[in-house]
Order: structure tokens, then C-alpha cells, then sequence
């Protein structure tokens, strides 16, 4: 037998897995890396959270990404040199981590690597009926085995595509085995560069759990604080507080097909985007705004569509516990929108149950790669969410 099968079985065989989880995502702040000791799978999952740290992207990681990032045109060079240079990167923070936690590579089993989203482009996007659902995700997995020494799992979402979803969002397979609670209707709302939300039932039954993207997170915050001001986010908001909701750019930026699309669906930078804003500031005739009014709409705009979508579909008879986690759960007025919209529901963060906010990505990944070897894959029963286990493994030299 190959040397790295056998070792990829007796990590089967062991009652813990230490399991890193990686985690970039669209807003391009840098990479998350989560350690986690993991025993069980599916609904009998385990994790502890040993380490987390994120490391910043350098400047110079961001600009070289943001050449072919969301852009339907591109210097093909420009995406091949990248698919090995980010995972180069990668590899190096992993090693630094450990280093820094005085952990051997030795002594951990599997590394989970989400890769970078370069383009994500469903159907309800491109619009092309010959092609199917596809996304794009670099930072190769075998140059993270190699370079580590860590048989790593990588390229999670094209097995999702493969099955017959849109490769987006993963969070409910992880969600599901780690969050759900007999007796608390939940909603894990991870509010990203893009938004999204889980509902896990009390009941525990796997068919009624729900999934989607609501539209833009933080996207379109740090596109316009970067554009305006300079900054990478508007930290605490500090730049909305200072405007004022235009309602007529509001309404323009409502007006788009994509929320009139059934649940679930998935979008990305590649449609909420500075050209997007600009497009429905000519529609309303807004081109004038101040920065801060800008800022202020579409933190509104991003608080909006979260709470529509979840409001579309929840009872409002029951009871939920609504759980953030994210970059917006950081930001005081967007969670202040949201609250003022959802008054009867008890919102918390992902810290409340075991697991920071802005680790939780990365551990979902980790658990992504624990049922890669460990699952069978959980039937939810509904179109777009396949019972299927992901992941593509590369050995170490």
C-alpha cells in the first residue's frame, strides 16, 4: 500500500483528528487558520478549538489578487501564476502558526483549505443555459501538502457543483453537525464579504434545514471604504454613523432579479460591486451623495436584505435564536439594523456556543475534512443541498 493511504487510514482510525481549517474569504483580509481536535462525525461531531490566529494579507497579496478578482477579464498568466503563489503563501502562514504554538507539523493529521475565491458564478449569474453552476478557488491543495508535510483537502466546492449544487453556501453541512440544538430553532447568519444563513431545526430533522446567500455582507462596505476614504472596512461603522439613508439609492439597489430568485442561492463580488452601486446611483439620479450617505445606504442595503430574506422564511409564530459570525458581526450598525428589524428575535454570536465568530469559517472547513474521511454524507433532500462528502486530497511528497 502507498505509504501516505496507509497513513491517511490510521488517521481514520484514530479517536481525535487534529485538523487545521483554512479560511479566506471575499473580502481579502487575510487568511484564518483554526486548529481544531476533532472526534466523531455527522451529528456525532466533537470540536474543540485549539489555536486560531488570522493572519493579514499583505498589500501586495491583495493587489495581486484584486487583478483577477470577480473580473470576467483577465490576464490568463495572471490567474496560472497565482493558483501556486497563493498556496505558497499559505503553506508558509500554516508553518508560522505552528512555530508560533510550538506545535510539530508531525502532530497534525489534515489540513482543510478553503483556497481563495477568485470568481463564483452560478447559473442565476452568467445566465447561460449550455453551461452549468461553477466557481473558482485558488492556492493549489498539493503545494500545501507539500510544502507542510500535511496531507491536505482542498477544492470543496466543485464536488457540491458536481452534485447538482451551486458550490455555495457550505456552511450548513459543518452548521448542521456542530451547531444544531434539540429544542432551540437556530439561525447561524455569518455575515462575510457576502452574507448567508443556516436554519437548523429543533427537531433535529435533517430535511428542514435551510441554506442561502441573502446578498451583499461587507462587499460593497469595503469596496466604497476603500474607495472613499482609503481604508480596507469602516471600522465601527465610524463612517456610516456619520451619513444619512438616501432612500431613492436604497430602492435602486433593492432592484435587481437576484432577490426575486427562490432560496437557495448564492452570489459574490462579481455582482454587488462598486460598478453596481455606481449603475443604481444613475438609476435614482444619486450620483451626488456624500461619502457618508453612501455609507450609511449601504450598510441600510446590506441590513435590509439580510432581514428580508430571513424574514421570508421564518414563522412568525416561533421563537429563534438568530447566532452571528463574521467581519459584520463587528459592525455596530449593521447589527443594530438588523436588531431594530427583528425585534422578537434573540440575536447572539457564534462565541456563545464554544466557537468565535471570526474563527468559525475556518473550523467549518476543518469539519468539511473530518467528514471527507470520516462521513458519509447527510441527506438533507432537497435540490442544491446534496448529501455528499467534499474535498480533494493531496499527499506530501
Amino acid at each position: 500500500m502507498n505509504s501516505n493511504l496507509q497513513r491517511l487510514f490510521t488517521i481514520t482510525q484514530k479517536p481525535v483528528r487534529r485538523i487545521i481549517g483554512l479560511m479566506s474569504g471575499t473580502s481579502l483580509d487575510g487568511l484564518d487558520v483554526a486548529l481544531c481536535a476533532i472526534s466523531g462525525s455527522g451529528m456525532e461531531t466533537k470540536v474543540v478549538l485549539e489555536q486560531f490566529e488570522t493572519v493579514p494579507y499583505p498589500l501586495e497579496v491583495k493587489d495581486e489578487i484584486r487583478k483577477i478578482f470577480a473580473k470576467e477579464t483577465i490576464a490568463f498568466q495572471q490567474l496560472c501564476l497565482l493558483n501556486p503563489w497563493i498556496a505558497n503563501h499559505h503553506a508558509a502562514w500554516i508553518l508560522q502558526c505552528l512555530q508560533k504554538w510550538n506545535i510539530a507539523p508531525a502532530a497534525v493529521d489534515l489540513i482543510a483549505s478553503h483556497g481563495q475565491t477568485v470568481y463564483h458564478s452560478p447559473k442565476i449569474l452568467h445566465q447561460q443555459a449550455a453551461f452549468p453552476n461553477a466557481t473558482l478557488q485558488i492556492g493549489d491543495g498539493d503545494h500545501i501538502a507539500v510544502k507542510t508535510g500535511i496531507i491536505t483537502l482542498s477544492d470543496f466546492r466543485q464536488k457540491h457543483i458536481a452534485a447538482g449544487g451551486e458550490g455555495a453556501p457550505l456552511a450548513l453541512y459543518g452548521d448542521y453537525c456542530l451547531f444544531s440544538q434539540q429544542g432551540e430553532d437556530r439561525i447561524m447568519l455569518n455575515m462575510g464579504g457576502i452574507a448567508n444563513f443556516t436554519f437548523l431545526p429543533g427537531s433535529l430533522d435533517a430535511g428542514k434545514v435551510f441554506v442561502t446567500d441573502t446578498g451583499p455582507g461587507n462587499t460593497l462596505l469595503d469596496a466604497f471604504s476603500r474607495h472613499y476614504f482609503g481604508k480596507e472596512f469602516d471600522e465601527d461603522a465610524a463612517f456610516a454613523k456619520q451619513g444619512t439613508v438616501n432612500e431613492q439609492l436604497l430602492a435602486a439597489l433593492k432592484d435587481n432579479s437576484f432577490f426575486k430568485e427562490g432560496f437557495p442561492r448564492t452570489t459574490g463580488p462579481e455582482l454587488f460591486n462598486r460598478e453596481y452601486v455606481l449603475a443604481a446611483q444613475s438609476k435614482s439620479q444619486t450620483t451626488g451623495l456624500l461619502p457618508f450617505d453612501v455609507m450609511a445606504t449601504l450598510t441600510q442595503f446590506s441590513a435590509d436584505t439580510i432581514t428580508d430574506a430571513l424574514l421570508s422564511v421564518l414563522d412568525a409564530n416561533k421563537s429563534y435564536a438568530v447566532y452571528m459570525s463574521g467581519g459584520g458581526a463587528h459592525n455596530p450598525l449593521l447589527v443594530e439594523l438588523i436588531k431594530t428589524r427583528m425585534p422578537h428575535l434573540k440575536i447572539k454570536t457564534t462565541a456563545e456556543l464554544g466557537i468565535a465568530g471570526d474563527a468559525k469559517e475556518a473550523v467549518l472547513f476543518a469539519i468539511l475534512a473530518n467528514e471527507a474521511v470520516m462521513g458519509e454524507g447527510i441527506n438533507f433532500g432537497k435540490p442544491g443541498m446534496p448529501a455528499i462528502t467534499m474535498g480533494k486530497c493531496s499527499f506530501p511528497a
